[in-house]
């Protein structure tokens, strides 16, 4: 036998392994027999695959299912706790990392808050914080996996953050510090594709194909899927739409634009904003919070309403010109400026509607996301778990 035809079958078998074992976790509980017909695979190749699946771990049989007639059939099940996977969201004023099993299911969650800290500064914090989840997995066959974090700026291909204009970060490569430091697979990924990513698989982006997702945090970032897969565009930079110019001639941006969008629709905007009408921040701080205004808004402060409903207008005018750009069947709104969907959910819906044109309008629906903060950890988290699965298996 040549090598080439070696090589090609264990490529092959890896392929089918992988095929198994996706089919068994999306849809557990499952017979060999129907494992074999979804898959398209002979029942043989199946049998033997799925026992050294039951040998890793990585899936489990339960008790007889529902036969159709004749004996009942012993059914597979995936075996989530097998292995868990840290996702951490690294935020311009927060940290906030959790703890997945394999299914995504999360098992523990941490939250850092912060201003103004220096590269080394929320390095440390990401250590502690990773030490932290570290600690908190229950004992399984392979431990943590792998780590994901989403950052708010350009991250290449290989996990180099490249610039992250917010952070006032530029080449930084966080992929090998951790990877060094932990000595386990590093995901790190531009924060709005995770958040993307979170939502399309865990929450309102389920049963759409075409999604364009705008975090809006410090400043936006925006993840776009397209037919169904997460578009990075040539080296990973697609999505770079926070800084697409709204106002010619307008303030200038960190990241040396001017006009960018993300200085009139983020919550940096809105604290911007809310410093210049002379609102105070609460008697111990020495900064207006989002959540302080949030609470002013709660209790009906007119001014306040009226910001969130300036931003809500702004976010509405990039997402128009987003909408024409891609067409999409959903616009996810998602990161910290989510929670304040009850003041900016209007504004926004009538900007798109008076100005987007109306075929565009047919059929799109502007989301608020469903996992807010949590999109971001979750995404990063799965793209580590299924790093995992697929790289794992193909070892062994």
């Amino acid at each position: 036998m040549s090598m080439n035809q070696t090589w090609n079958q264990y490529v092959v078998k890896k392929g089918n392994k992988s095929l198994v074992l996706e089919t068994i976790k999306d849809r557990s509980p499952i017979s060999r027999a129907e494992t074999s017909n979804l898959t398209g695979l002979n029942k043989g190749t199946v049998s033997s695959l799925v026992n050294e699946l039951l040998e890793e771990q990585l899936i489990y049989e339960s008790g007889p299912g529902e036969s159709s007639g004749g004996r009942r059939p012993v059914m597979l099940l995936f075996n989530q706790l097998a292995g868990y996977s840290i996702g951490i969201d690294l935020g311009v004023n927060y940290l906030f990392g959790i703890l997945t099993d394999l299914q995504g299911n999360i098992h523990h969650e941490e939250k850092i808050k912060f201003n103004h800290l220096s590269y080394e500064g929320i390095q440390s914090n990401l250590f502690q914080m990773i030490d932290r989840l570290f600690n908190s997995a229950p004992p399984s066959a392979y431990g943590v996996v792998g780590i994901g974090i989403g950052v708010p700026g350009s991250v290449s291909n290989n996990g180099e953050v490249l610039l992250a204009p917010n952070l006032g970060w530029k080449n930084i490569d966080l992929q090998k510090v951790l990877e060094k430091k932990y000595n386990l697979p590093v995901v790190v990924a531009n924060e709005a594709n995770a958040g993307a990513y979170g939502e399309k698989k865990f929450g309102i982006g389920k049963d759409f194909n075409n999604i364009v997702y705008v975090s809006a945090g410090i400043g936006i970032g925006t993840g776009l899927i397209l037919n169904g897969d997460l578009f990075k565009g040539n080296n990973g930079f697609s999505g770079e739409l926070g800084h697409m110019t709204i106002e010619v001639g307008g303030a200038k941006c960190r990241c040396g634009n001017e006009g960018c969008w993300e200085l009139y629709a983020s919550e940096q905007a809105l604290i911007t904003n809310a410093e210049q009408t002379g609102i105070q921040p609460p008697h111990h701080a020495e900064e207006i919070t989002l959540e302080h205004l949030l609470l002013l808004a709660e209790h009906d402060n007119k001014q306040t309403i009226q910001l969130f409903e300036t931003i809500g207008d702004y976010l509405g005018v990039g997402i128009n010109n987003i909408i024409n750009i891609f067409n999409p069947d959903q616009v996810i709104i998602g990161n910290r400026i989510a929670s304040c969907q009850q003041w900016l959910k209007e504004p926004l819906k009538q900007r798109i509607t008076n100005q987007t044109m109306w075929f565009h309008q047919k059929d799109l629906q502007v989301d608020f996301a469903q996992l807010s903060t949590h999109s971001t950890a979750l995404g990063v988290a799965a793209f580590s778990l299924e790093n995992f699965l697929k790289v794992d298996l193909q070892q062994q």
